[in-house]
């Protein structure tokens, strides 16, 4: 299992702490989705949520510039341009793994840099989303879009569980007893959620 996993990491860790990191895409453009949970092959294997991404230059001194030219038109007639990109995105760390069970908490020690980082299977998910402490930790992060982060998480989480109308319902008790003080706020992200 390990060997199809080398074949399949979309970044390599490039900034870590305790709470989070950055990493660095294999391809420019190829981010896991937004909200969606990704896995660093560290010691001891981590998850977290992706909430930002950010395509930029490698040179920190040049920004690029528009072209008036699409994409391909770019690539065809100055494909150097490419070559000066990189897209990175940040991971918020949501739980790890010890003797083989998974724990939603932060993890003793963050991510090595140059860790590799993996787009978690719905296998994975269903079973890392079983539990519900990771929204605590998405709602306490402080983040400024953390309800969207809330809102994405808990669709991938549901997709994963095949759209099942009981998983759902349980995401929704939970969020209402990380959110009961505000109900324009939780009837507002348990209404995007549900929406197919």
């Amino acid at each position: 299992m390990k060997e199809s996993r080398v074949l399949l990491h979309v970044g390599e860790v490039i900034e870590s702490c305790t709470t989070e990191f950055v990493a660095q895409c294999c391809k420019l453009h190829t981010s896991p989705p937004f909200g969606s949970l990704v896995r660093v092959e560290s010691e001891p294997p981590i998850y977290a949520l992706v909430y930002e991404i950010i395509t930029h230059s490698i040179d920190p001194t040049r920004r690029p510039m528009a072209y008036g030219k699409t994409e391909e038109e770019l690539r065809e007639e100055q494909p150097q341009i490419f070559e000066l990109l990189k897209t990175d995105f940040r991971g918020l760390i949501v739980g790890y793994e010890f003797e083989g069970a998974m724990r939603q908490a932060l993890p003793p020690i963050p991510p090595k840099l140059h860790s590799f980082v993996y787009e978690c299977d719905s296998d994975e998910v269903r079973r890392f989303t079983e539990e519900f402490d990771y929204l605590r930790l998405i709602s306490a992060s402080g983040k400024g879009i953390r309800d969207e982060l809330l809102i994405a998480a808990c669709r991938h989480a549901w997709e994963a569980h095949d759209y099942d109308h009981a998983y759902l319902v349980s995401v929704g008790k939970e969020l209402s007893r990380l959110i009961k003080d505000d109900y324009d706020r939780l009837r507002s992200i348990l209404r995007r959620i549900s929406k197919r």
